[in-house]
């Protein structure tokens, strides 16, 4: 692992929300303060984990996870998806999960998002921009052209009135 980089958590749960895999970091990420390799049964921990701290409780009859979740004094951006796998012509559903570090500056994000009137896509390429993410690695992230990104960038300068990328980031900064 490269210093100061933050490595996502990710597991992969069946339906029932017991854990298939799971990633070290996202072991250590839950674990937190208790050491990995003190648990006698990670997979055990990590579905009663899920269960208590990622199911979001105030949900409906639907499936929800939190969209927060805090480790000691780190918080993740907690990331739900649904994978379909079709094998023999048997489908089967998986549920797939990414914690990511929180950014203090997506709070920031936000507001600033309702004050430029910034559309969903944009706010995201901001965000994904706010962690040094270049076009290409952003675009890749959000499934779409570096062109595309370009895009948003330029629409985002002009709403936010600067002229460059560094620009951006430095309103977000001086709003916090």
């Amino acid at each position: 692992m490269a210093i100061g980089i933050a490595v996502p958590g990710f597991m992969l749960l069946d339906t029932s929300l017991h854990p298939v895999a799971f990633s070290p970091e996202m072991l250590r990420i839950l674990a937190y303060p208790t050491k990995p390799e003190r648990i006698k049964q990670p997979s055990l921990f990590v579905f009663d984990k899920v269960r208590s701290s990622l199911v979001n409780q105030q949900g409906g009859h639907d499936l929800d996870f939190v969209k927060l979740y805090k480790s000691g004094n780190r918080r993740y951006m907690c990331r739900s998806f649904r994978l379909e796998c079709s094998q023999n012509g048997e489908t089967r559903y998986w549920i797939g999960i990414l914690l990511e570090r929180y950014s203090s500056g997506v709070a920031a994000v936000t507001e600033l998002s309702k004050h430029f009137d910034l559309t969903c896509r944009e706010r995201e390429t901001v965000e994904f921009l706010l962690q040094g993410l270049t076009s290409k690695e952003i675009a890749s992230r959000m499934n779409i052209s570096p062109n595309t990104v370009k895009a948003f960038l330029r629409l985002v300068m002009v709403k936010m009135d600067v002229s460059t990328r560094s620009g951006i980031v430095g309103k977000i900064v001086a709003s916090e």
